[in-house]
Order: C-alpha cells, then sequence, then structure tokens
C-alpha cells in the first residue's frame, strides 16, 4: 500500500465514523501522519492486519492523535495467540503460531488496556461475537492469568483466563499515538 492509498482509507473511515472523534478536523490529522511516516507505516501495518484503525481521541498535552483499531471484531488476522512470550514458552503442546503481545510488538502498537477498551465501547459495539485480550495488570500476569473483553448483553465485560489459552475467535486491539 502507498502512503496516499492508506490516507484515503483512513479519511474515508474518518468521515464515515465522525462519532468517534467530534470536533477534530482531518486535515490536522493528515498533516500530522504526513509528517511522521513511520507512524504512518505503522497505521498501515494495522490496516494490513485487519484493525480498520481509526482516530477516537486528541490528547492537547502531548498533542497526539490516538488511534485504536475500530473493527467491529477483534481483527481476524491477530486471532488464536495466547497472551505474550512467557506463555507461548510455557505450553508444552498445540502451541499457538505467536502471541499477542509479541505481535502486537512486531506492528509497533500497544494492546489496549482495560480503560481504552472500555472506552472504544462508548464509540460502538464491538467484539460482540469475539473477545479481545487486553494489556493484564502485572499482579495478574506474575500468577498466570491475562485479562480480555467483549460486548454481549449490551454489557462491557472483561474476563480472565490462563495467560497460555488461545481460541479461534480472540485476538487483540491495538492503540497508537500520532
Amino acid at each position: 500500500m502507498a502512503n496516499q492509498e492508506v490516507l484515503e482509507i483512513l479519511k474515508k473511515r474518518f468521515e464515515t465514523n465522525m462519532n468517534r472523534h467530534k470536533n477534530i478536523e482531518w486535515n490536522k490529522i493528515e498533516e500530522k501522519l504526513k509528517a511522521n511516516p513511520k507512524k504512518l507505516a505503522i497505521i498501515e501495518k494495522m490496516e494490513k492486519t485487519g484493525g480498520e484503525p481509526d482516530v477516537v481521541d486528541y490528547d492537547s498535552k502531548s498533542n497526539e492523535f490516538i488511534f485504536f483499531d475500530c473493527v467491529a471484531e477483534s481483527p481476524a488476522q491477530r486471532r488464536s495467540y495466547c497472551y505474550d512470550q512467557e506463555a507461548l514458552d510455557a505450553r508444552k503442546a498445540n502451541k499457538p503460531k505467536n502471541s499477542a503481545v509479541e505481535v502486537a510488538k512486531s506492528i509497533g502498537i500497544e494492546i489496549l488496556d482495560e480503560e481504552q477498551y472500555r472506552y472504544l465501547q462508548t464509540l460502538g459495539d464491538f467484539d460482540t461475537k469475539t473477545s479481545s485480550w487486553l494489556k493484564t495488570p502485572e499482579k495478574i500476569r506474575k500468577l498466570g492469568g491475562a485479562i480480555f473483553g467483549d460486548f454481549r448483553f449490551d454489557t462491557v465485560f472483561i474476563y480472565h483466563n490462563g495467560a497460555e489459552s488461545y481460541y479461534a475467535a480472540r485476538g487483540f486491539r491495538g492503540i497508537l499515538k500520532v
């Protein structure tokens, strides 16, 4: 994908989903992306892996636009991973191809945390058939667990699992600040 093609996809998504970014102007986002080719390349990776990134906020203190993966269901190309490398290493049999944390790093993004995930859910109904790993607090991770979220029964649910588990319907969503 060329930079211009990515920008056109983002602009169309931005214009189609104005409820996600009230009081934010596209031309300011485009200007910032053009000035940051490395970040634009990360957005392209988010797009190529099915995330459908979109601007969801602007941080005036840091002068950064905040992009989340806004695809309706957890990105299909980012599913069937356990939580992190430690969990992957701990599996003796039927290992997944990778871990959510490692794939996020390779893309250049971080996994949404619980607060970010709950914010995403105020912008629409996401993960009504899938679930997404969430950045797990260290205390839970040290005990072998990891958290994930989904949206069922008109409610955001945050659950736990062993970090080494993986499911065809569980992926992860990322955040990028530009």
